[in-house]
């Protein structure tokens, strides 16, 4: 492998929150009185930032709803996100190689950064990743390469050395952006044949399939 920097998303590349997105949306719809949305309408909104993904279920650009939607939704996620976030089986083990082949290993996400750091510190593995950049962490949220240009100039890397790796087209797009290789996982709700209009070096069904030459 040419690369000695490994960054990662983080929903539905590294874990799988989907118990604790759906239900923080559903709170915050039910007490906005909107509709309850279905889980896979959901899904498909991970990655994007929250606001972007109200407006994209519920066509809705009022900015008061949408501060509302985001204060309500943020109030559920702090009781169940950290819970029902559940890592995929070969996560820890594909750090942990990461890590003792010497990689530099990040995490770049529109998610909150603290979020992410409850969650590796429950499962014991903070020392597997080197940084994390959340979205309060940028002013321009991803496909922006603004993330990941920060993680890659913390991490001290070369761009030419940089593997992104990620579950959806936002995150092609913003490898594409920060000028840096991709490799897409399908563990999330992109087809392997959408990832194909991207610069892409290779698509992954799991984590695991790094290391496959």
């Amino acid at each position: 492998m040419k690369y000695n920097t490994i960054i990662f998303d983080f929903d539905y590349t590294l874990a799988n929150a989907t118990i604790g997105i759906v239900s923080s949306f559903n709170h915050a719809f039910s007490k906005l009185d909107i509709p309850a949305c279905d889980a896979e309408s959901i899904k498909k909104t991970v990655g994007l930032p929250i606001d972007v993904a109200f407006v994209q279920l519920t066509n809705d650009k009022n900015e008061v709803s949408i501060n509302n939607f985001r204060n309500l939704f943020r109030e559920k996620a702090d009781e169940v996100m950290a819970k029902n976030t559940i890592l995929y089986d070969d996560t820890v083990c594909t750090l942990q190689r990461l890590k003792k082949s010497g990689f530099n290993t990040g995490i770049v996400t529109t998610k909150y950064r603290f979020r992410i750091v409850e969650t590796l510190n429950t499962h014991g593995i903070s020392d597997l990743v080197d940084v994390i950049i959340g979205g309060e962490d940028v002013k321009i949220p991803k496909p922006s390469p603004e993330g990941l240009l920060l993680a890659i100039n913390c991490l001290k890397a070369h761009r030419n050395k940089v593997l992104y790796v990620g579950d959806s087209l936002v995150d092609a797009k913003t490898a594409m952006a920060a000028n840096v290789d991709f490799a897409a996982v399908t563990t999330g709700t992109t087809e392997e044949s959408d990832f194909l209009q991207y610069p892409c070096i290779k698509v992954l069904k799991n984590l695991s399939d790094l290391f496959d030459e």
